[in-house]
C-alpha cells in the first residue's frame, strides 16, 4: 500500500478499524457488496438460461454502465456540493427497490408477464438500468465521504487498505452464496435474500452520523467549471492519469468474468455451485493479497511492480481461457485478483493523497469513469467478442490487449516507472 503503513505513529494494522464510524461504513459496504455480487451472479445466470446468447452477458454491463458514465461528471460536482452521507442513502434506497423488482420479475407471476413479451428479458435490463443510476450517484459520494469518518489523516493508507480488503472479502462470499441459493433455493429466492441484505446494509449506513463538506479553496464554481475542473486534474497529473489508464484497459480488455457463465455451463460444466466458485476465485486472490499488503506495504518500487502486476493479470487471464480443468481455471482465476489487489490498492492510494478533500467527489466521478464503468463496458466488450471469435479466443484476446497495454504504459509513463511511493 501507498504510502506505507509505517507513517502511523504506533504502527497498528487495525488503526482505521478502531474508528466507530469507519467499521459502520465497513460493515454496510460488506453488506451492500455481498448483496449486489449475489444479485449479479443470479441475474447473469437467468438472463444467459433466458436467453442462451454470451452477447446477453455483455448488455447487462452494458445497460449499467451506460447510465453510471452518462450522470457520472454531475454526480462527482453533486458529492462535492452537498453531505455525502445523503446521497449515499439515497442512492442504496433505490438499489434496494431494484432488488426488489427483480425478486418480482423472477417470482410465477413475473415470469408469467415477461413470457407475454418477445423482448422478455428488456425489463430485467430496465432495473439494471436504474441501478446503474443509483451506482453513478453513488460512487464518488462513498469514495469521497470515507476520508471525513476518520479522525487522523495518517490513518487514511490503512483505511484505504482495509477498505479493499474487506470489499474483496465480501466478493468472495456473494458469488459462493449466490451459486449455492440459486442451486439450494432458486433465482427468486435469491433475489428475496439480495434484497434484504441491501437493506441491512441502508440501516448500518443510515446509522453513521453525517458530516459537512470539507471547506471550498477559492472561489466557487458553476457546475460546467466544476465539472471540468475535475478532468483538469486528472489529466494534469501523469502519476494519477497512468494508474486510472493502465486499469481502465486492464479491466476493459482482460476481464473474463462476464462469460463465466460460459465457461461454468459449456467448457468446464460444473453448473451453478462452480459458477459461484469461479465468481469468487478472483475475489479471494484480491482479499489474500490485501491482507499481505496491509503488513507488507509497497515501500520500494511501486510502479514497477505496478506494472508487473497488470502484466501477470493478463498472462492469468490468457491461461485462463485456454484451460479446462476446473481446479486450474480457479487457480488462475484466484491469480486474476491478486495481481488486481495490487493495482487497486495503488491506484485508489493515490487518488487519495494528491487529491484534496473538497475535489475528490469530482476526481472520484472520473475515476468511475475510467475503472467503475469499464467493469461493466469490459463486459459487453468479453460478449461482443466471445460472439464473434468465440468464448475462448475472445477471452486470449483481451489478455493479449492488456498486456499490450502495459508495454506502452510502460514506455510512455516515465513518472509512474519511476514511482517508489505514493507520499508527496
Amino acid at each position: 500500500m501507498l504510502p506505507s503503513a509505517d507513517s502511523s505513529p504506533a504502527h497498528d494494522p487495525y488503526a482505521a478499524l478502531r474508528v466507530p464510524d469507519f467499521r459502520r461504513l465497513v460493515s454496510a459496504r460488506v453488506l451492500l457488496t455481498v448483496a449486489t455480487r449475489i444479485q449479479g451472479l443470479v441475474v447473469s445466470w437467468q438472463i444467459y438460461h433466458l436467453t442462451n446468447n454470451p452477447l446477453a452477458l455483455g448488455l447487462i454491463g452494458l445497460s449499467e454502465a451506460i447510465p453510471s458514465i452518462v450522470v457520472s461528471l454531475y454526480a462527482g460536482y453533486v458529492a462535492d456540493s452537498m453531505r455525502r452521507k445523503n446521497i449515499v442513502v439515497v442512492a442504496l434506497a433505490v438499489l434496494v427497490l431494484c432488488a426488489a423488482a427483480l425478486a418480482g420479475f423472477a417470482s410465477p407471476y413475473g415470469i408469467h408477464l415477461l413470457a407475454k413479451d418477445s423482448l422478455y428479458t428488456l425489463p430485467l435490463y430496465g432495473v439494471i438500468f436504474v441501478s446503474g443510476l443509483a451506482r453513478g450517484f453513488m460512487g464518488p459520494a462513498l469514495f469521497s465521504f470515507m476520508p471525513q469518518l476518520l479522525p487522523d489523516r495518517a490513518l487514511l493508507p490503512n483505511a484505504i487498505t482495509w477498505n479493499s480488503t474487506t470489499y474483496q472479502g465480501s466478493a468472495v462470499l456473494g458469488p459462493a452464496i449466490g451459486g449455492y441459493l440459486i442451486a439450494a433455493v432458486g433465482i427468486t429466492n435469491s433475489y428475496v435474500v439480495s434484497t434484504a441484505l441491501l437493506a441491512l446494509a441502508l440501516f448500518q449506513f443510515a446509522r453513521i452520523a453525517n458530516r459537512p463538506l470539507p471547506p471550498m479553496e477559492g472561489e466557487r464554481l458553476n457546475l460546467k467549471d466544476s465539472v471540468l475542473s475535475g478532468l483538469r486534474f486528472i489529466f494534469g497529473n501523469q502519476l494519477v492519469l497512468a494508474a486510472l489508464s493502465l486499469d481502465m484497459f486492464a479491466v476493459l480488455f482482460g476481464g473474463a468474468v462476464a462469460l463465466l457463465p460460459v465457461f461454468a455451463s459449456d467448457i468446464l460444466k460444473v453448473g451453478a455451485k462452480g459458477f459461484g466458485q469461479l465468481e469468487a476465485a478472483p475475489a479471494i486472490g484480491s482479499v489474500l493479497m490485501a491482507i499481505f499488503l496491509t503488513y507488507y506495504p509497497l515501500k520500494r518500487r511501486a510502479g514497477r511492480k505496478l506494472l508487473w502486476a497488470v502484466a501477470g493479470f493478463g498472462l492469468a487471464t490468457i491461461a485462463f481461457a485456454l484451460s479446462t480443468n476446473f481446479w486450474l481455471s480457479l487457480f488462475l482465476l484466484f491469480l486474476t485478483g491478486v495481481f488486481d489487489s495490487v493495482s487497486v490498492i495503488v491506484r485508489s492510494t493515490l487518488i487519495h493523497i494528491y487529491t484534496p478533500e473538497y475535489m475528490k467527489g469530482r476526481v472520484s466521478a472520473v475515476n468511475n469513469i475510467f475503472i467503475g464503468s469499464s467493469n461493466e463496458i469490459g463486459a459487453f466488450e468479453s460478449g461482443t467478442a466471445a460472439r464473434l471469435l468465440g468464448t475462448v479466443r475472445s477471452v486470449v484476446f483481451g489478455g493479449l490487449m492488456t498486456l499490450l497495454v502495459v508495454a506502452i504504459t510502460t514506455w510512455r509513463a516515465d513518472k509512474l516507472r519511476k514511482l517508489e511511493s505514493g507520499t508527496k
